[in-house]
């Protein structure tokens, strides 16, 4: 299982490396398209080598193994809460590949983030789930995670960031209609 690897069972969790990118890269692509967003990845290999362990990373991953083979991953970022004047943890993407669903690996991924959380002194452990994903919601309830309604998630991307950014309209969108 390697060096920073946590056994459980016949299960294996370890930190990702450069030499992961391949697989975090097929990872990201299964969960693009289990959630029917395939057409909107345009991360590419060179990209997240350099966002995930670069000089300045952007997020961390963790790669679940079954037997050495990597089965799902993590990929996880450090955030800061005014109002609790604390770190918190957020959580972008969670995936496990469909053979290994509903053997526990998914639950022991979210605990070791807990754990990272704890010990990084974090207020919040937050992540977001796709409002049809009816298999993880049910899951993140069982495991007593609360659904925040107190906000929306807005968002600029893509040109429309640098066309506020220069002052101009930012492509005539509307977020409140359009979820490219």
């Amino acid at each position: 299982m390697g060096e920073g690897a946590e056994s459980m069972g016949r299960f294996g969790i370890r930190e990702g490396t450069p030499g992961d990118v391949p697989v975090i890269l097929r990872f990201i692509r299964e969960l693009a398209e289990y959630e029917g967003i395939a057409h909107r990845v345009t991360a590419t290999e060179e990209g997240l080598l350099e966002t995930l362990f670069g000089d300045a990373p952007a997020a961390e991953t963790l790669l679940a193994s079954v037997g050495g083979e990597p089965v799902g991953f993590a990929v996880f970022y450090q955030t800061f809460s005014t109002v609790l004047g604390k770190r918190g943890l957020h959580l972008d993407d969670l995936y496990i590949s469909p053979k290994w669903r509903g053997k526990g690996l998914g639950t022991a991924l979210l605990r070791r983030l807990a754990a990272i959380a704890v010990q990084r002194g974090c207020g919040r452990f937050e992540w977001w789930c796709m409002k049809d994903n009816a298999p993880a919601l049910e899951f993140y309830d069982r495991i007593g995670a609360l659904r925040h309604d107190e906000v929306f998630i807005l968002r600029l991307q893509g040109e429309a960031i640098a066309a506020f950014a220069e002052g101009g309209p930012t492509l005539g969108s509307n977020p409140r209609i359009r979820n490219p």
